[in-house]
This record gives C-alpha cells, sequence and structure tokens, in this order.
C-alpha cells in the first residue's frame, strides 16, 4: 500500500517535473528560433525601405549634375558611370537593422545598382552578383534597349507600377529571396526619367510565407520525452526508496505505540526533517511510557491504600473487638479465679493486651492519610501523633520540606508507617525518633530510629516475615537505596532516594 500510495505519488511527480523541464527546453528553443522569424515579418518593409534611401542619394546626384546643363541624352550616356560612382559610396556599409553583406548565399541582405537594362554596376556582395552581370529579377519598368538573356531562370514579371518601384520573393542565384527595387530618376524636359534602379534583397527564410517546418522539432521533443519519462520514473522510485523505508518503520512502531507497546524505538538516520521526527517521535514515547508507568503505579498505589483501609476496617470491626472482650473476659477470671489460677488468669489477660497493642499498631500502620491534601510533612507529623495518642508512645518528628514526586511521597509515608509498625509490634521501644532531610549531596533521606530491643538482621526473612523486604523494594523501584542497621540500643530503618 506504501509503494502505490507515497512512493508511487512521489515517483509521479519526478516524472511531470522531467517532463515539464524538457517542454520548457523546447519552448525556449522554439521560441528563439520563431522571435526574430515573427520580427520578420515586416522584412519586405525593411527593404523598401533601405532601397527607396539609397535610390534617393543616388537621385540627388543626378539632379545635381542634370543642372549643370547637360541635357537628358547626355546623362542617359553617362549613367553607367554616374551610378557606378554614386555606388561605390555604399559599398562595404552595414545594412538594414545593422546586417552585415554577407558574402555567401542565404545569410544576410545585399544590395546592388542596376540600370534600366538590368546590368549591375555595383554591388555589396560582388561574389554573388558581380558588376557587368545581369539581375536575375525583372524590373518594373519595360526595358528600351535590347534585352539580354537572364543568367537565372525567368520568375513571374512584377506589375508594372509607372516607375514607382516594387518588391516580391522568389528563387533567385542565393535561393529563396525577398527583395525590393527602388527607382533613380532624374528630370527631363518631359518628366521624370528613370535612369535605374537600388535593388535590395535578404534571404526568404524570415518571411513569414516560408517559415520552416517544425515538425522534426515536435517529433525530437517526443522521442526526448520517450527517453525521458522512464528514466525519471526508475530515478523517482529508487531515490524515494529510502525515505519510503524509515516513513514505513515509523508507522510501524507508532501502530505498536498505539496497541500499548512503549519498548519499541526508531532509529535515528541522517539529519534532516525525517530524522528530527523520529527524535521528536523517540522522545514522546519516552515521555508517553514513563506517563503511563507513573499512572499505572498511581493506579497500583490508590488499589493497595483502598485494600490496606478495608483490611484495616475488618481488622478493627472484628478482631480488635473480639481481643478487646477477651482482656475484659481476662481480668474478670483473674479476679474470680481461685488463687492456683490467678496466673494463667494474669497471663491471658498480659497476653490480650499485647496483642491488642500490636492490632492498634497494624491499623495505624494501614490507616491511610490524606497526603494529596495535606502534603508530606504534614502528613508525616500528623501520623506521628496518631502513634503518640493511640500507643502512648512518644515519638519525636523531625521534619524538614522537601519536594519529591508524587509517587516517592507515597513511598517515604508507606515506609514511615511500616518502620513504626514494626517497631512498636517487634521491639517494644518507649520512644521513636522520625526524621525527614536533605543530605549535603541533594539526596532525600528518612529514617525511623527506636530504642527497643533489637533483632540480627541477617535473619529479618526468619522473624519479621516481608516488612523489611517490601519496604527495601518500595525503595529500590525509586531508585534508591535502604538500609538497617539494628543492636541491643535499638534499631535505625535508613532510606536514601536521589
Amino acid at each position: 500500500m506504501w509503494g502505490l500510495g507515497l512512493r508511487g505519488r512521489m515517483a509521479a511527480s519526478y516524472v511531470l517535473v522531467t517532463i515539464t523541464a524538457v517542454l520548457l527546453v523546447e519552448a525556449a528553443v522554439v521560441a528563439v528560433f520563431l522571435i526574430p522569424q515573427a520580427a520578420a515579418s515586416d522584412l519586405a518593409g525593411v527593404l523598401e525601405e533601405r532601397a527607396a534611401g539609397d535610390a534617393k542619394a543616388i537621385t540627388q546626384e543626378a539632379d545635381r549634375l542634370a543642372a549643370t546643363g547637360r541635357d537628358a541624352d547626355a546623362l542617359l550616356r553617362d549613367a553607367d558611370a554616374l551610378l557606378r560612382d554614386a555606388a561605390a559610396a555604399s559599398r562595404g556599409r552595414t545594412l538594414a537593422g545593422g546586417a552585415r553583406p554577407h558574402a555567401e548565399p542565404g545569410l544576410a541582405m545585399l544590395e546592388t545598382v542596376v540600370n534600366r537594362d538590368g546590368l549591375i554596376l555595383a554591388s555589396s556582395a560582388p561574389g554573388i552578383y558581380r558588376p557587368g552581370t545581369r539581375l536575375d529579377l525583372p524590373l518594373p519598368i519595360p526595358a528600351p534597349r535590347q534585352a539580354r538573356p537572364p543568367v537565372a531562370p525567368p520568375v513571374p514579371p512584377l506589375p508594372e507600377r509607372n516607375g514607382d518601384g516594387g518588391g516580391g520573393n522568389g528563387r533567385t542565384r542565393t535561393g529563396p529571396t525577398v527583395w525590393h527595387l527602388s527607382p533613380v530618376q532624374i528630370k527631363n524636359p518631359d518628366g521624370p526619367g528613370v535612369i535605374g534602379f537600388v535593388h535590395v534583397q535578404a534571404p526568404a527564410d524570415a518571411d513569414p510565407a516560408t517559415m520552416p517546418d517544425l515538425t522534426p522539432m515536435v517529433v525530437l521533443t517526443l522521442l526526448v520525452l520517450a527517453l525521458v519519462v522512464p528514466v525519471g520514473l526508475v530515478f523517482g522510485l529508487l531515490s524515494t526508496r529510502r525515505l519510503i523505508g524509515r516513513v514505513r518503520r515509523l508507522a510501524d512502531v507508532t501502530t505498536a505505540v498505539a496497541a500499548g507497546d512503549f519498548r519499541p524505538r526508531v532509529a535515528v538516520s541522517g539529519s534532516d526533517e525525517v530524522s528530527t521526527l523520529e527524535q521528536s517521535f523517540n522522545a514522546m514515547t519516552d515521555r508517553l511510557g514513563a506517563a503511563v508507568e507513573t499512572a499505572s503505579r498511581t493506579a497500583r498505589t490508590e488499589a493497595r491504600q483502598a485494600e490496606r483501609g478495608r483490611i484495616a476496617r475488618e481488622l478493627h470491626d472484628s478482631i480488635s473487638q473480639d481481643l478487646f472482650s477477651l482482656s475484659l473476659l481476662a481480668a474478670g477470671m483473674r479476679r474470680a479465679a481461685p488463687r492456683e489460677l490467678r496466673g494463667q488468669a494474669e497471663a491471658m489477660e498480659r497476653t490480650s493486651a499485647r496483642a491488642m497493642r500490636e492490632m492498634q499498631a497494624l491499623l495505624l500502620e494501614l490507616r491511610p492519610v490524606a497526603l494529596e491534601d495535606a502534603g508530606l510533612t504534614p502528613a508525616l507529623e500528623e501520623l506521628c501523633r496518631a502513634y503518640e495518642t493511640r500507643l502512648g508512645l512518644r515519638v519525636e518528628a523531625v521534619l524538614e520540606e522537601v519536594a519529591l514526586e508524587a509517587a516517592a511521597e507515597h513511598a517515604v509515608l508507606r515506609l514511615v508507617q511500616e518502620a513504626l509498625g514494626n517497631a512498636v509490634k517487634h521491639a517494644a521501644p518507649s520512644e521513636v525518633e522520625v526524621r525527614l532531610c536533605r543530605d549535603g549531596d541533594g539526596a532525600v533521606v528518612v529514617s525511623v530510629t527506636d530504642d527497643g530491643t533489637g533483632f540480627d538482621p541477617a535473619d529479618v526473612a526468619g522473624r519479621h516475615g516481608m516488612g523489611l523486604t517490601l519496604m527495601r523494594e518500595r525503595v529500590t523501584e525509586l531508585g534508591g537505596r535502604l538500609t538497617v542497621s539494628s543492636g541491643e540500643g535499638g534499631t535505625t530503618v535508613t532510606a536514601r532516594l536521589t
């Protein structure tokens, strides 16, 4: 599903980007190729302007010479020399639009000056239109002299325009061409007379009517796309393989966490956005697992507290009442029994009294304390006062305000309860000290010291059951350490929480 989903879409995006890049390149090439062609749509106008300007200059020179007194016939006899001299000034000039006069067919514009018979008198490209040869284009007026055969195949004649010149397109010795002819005229008694023409031409490739065939470019584009699309697809699939694998592993771990398993972690690789996501996911999983563990521990603690409260109520309502009745009966028997039975009655009375004291200690140990509402220090003070009030035991509390997590506060409270209960039940102390403080290293230290009979810590399992073992487990769960020292002077239970 992943391979057909995210991976497929990313591979498709690579293909689309590749196709778009190819099309943009092709569009740029076509634009570069066609824009000059479009700009050349006014090519005929450019040629006409150039030819008219040069024809005007030559006409002015002819009029100046005519003003010297020569008649029209003399001007006509000198026309060839006149046009040749006037055209010599235009040789080597750049053509209209800044193009260079070309020496090879079809490269740029060229210009010639011809007489009425089409004989070339001057040329900007002598290698193509050599002076002394005939222009291979029809002149726009009939030639009065004997016509000479053209050097190129005839082309359809231009319509006569009363000596105003004209232009067109067709094939000349340079290939497909666009041209224009402007007449050179002088004044005579019969009116303006045409003595020659200025001819300007350019390759027809720039003319819209002879636009090149773009079919080969289209075919080439299709071939490039046919080759590029599979390459882009393969590249997209290969380049996204590692990324998709990382996302898939992240999804698998997410599924496991959603199912309640907070142990798996995502391997962090690289330093990109996905690696940041992997690190954040691992940190989130750590915090979530810790929160769930804390909630579970709290729930277990609350369940234990509820169970301890239930047991305390049961013991108080049943066994404590029975022990109290037993002590009353033992006292009555001691007073009413014969002398020889009074010793046994007194022993029974002492035993029932000791059992009642131990039961009271057990009830105090099981007694729930409102830790959440009061805080740790007030809860410990209340617990110590309860032992003093109910058991007549002197309890000295030396308590400092310390900041602990909720789980650690519960552990400290239960530790003090169990230590006080064990002291009352097993050591018969007259005084107990409860101390809570921080040491020089910043660790929280809680200790319970009594002046009872003491015991051998090595034989704790045999004599004291599970009490000390449970206290040690409780402290160890919080990363702390529990120590027990006991002797003839009493017992000290110390817990250190870091």
